[in-house]
């Protein structure tokens, strides 16, 4: 599984990429808002957790904007903003999550489990090498999967 860490503060970031590595994730870091939203349109993410004071676009922006493009990645909001109008606000406007600042490490990981269970199975790539496509999800009923 592929996470996307959004957070400014990079010591916070690394710590959660180790903490992440650690458990068997593989954990990206996006410094600023704008460089998170490339990072997910470029890259395809399991999940990603998503401060909302982030420089040059904010947390709530760039989540408004991964769900516009339809994307259905998981979205878990880390952030110090704490009062009731903020934590709706960010669920509104499309988060799975809203967790505060300070945290636990262990629930921080419930959470992403509890997200990445209502994700569904690992989506798994088509292999494509000339006009032989293997697509592991299309395995049914005996077949292999293979098509031309």
């Amino acid at each position: 599984m592929r996470i996307l860490i959004t957070e400014d503060e990079k010591d916070l970031a690394e710590a959660l990429a180790i903490g992440l590595r650690q458990q068997g994730y593989a954990a990206d870091i996006a410094y600023d808002g704008e460089e998170a939203l490339v990072m997910a349109e470029v890259n395809d993410y399991d999940l990603i957790i998503l401060d909302l004071n982030l420089p040059k676009i904010d947390g709530v922006e760039v989540c408004r904007r991964i769900r516009a493009s339809g994307s259905p990645v998981g979205i878990l909001m880390l952030t110090a903003l704490s009062r009731l109008d903020d934590r709706v606000d960010g669920l509104d406007q499309g988060a799975d999550d809203y967790m505060v600042k300070p945290f636990h490490f262990p629930e921080l990981l419930a959470r992403v489990r509890a997200i990445l269970r209502r994700e569904g199975e690992p989506r798994h790539p088509i292999l494509r090498s000339g006009d032989l496509v293997l697509d592991p999800n299309a395995v049914k009923g005996g077949t292999s999967g293979a098509r031309r």
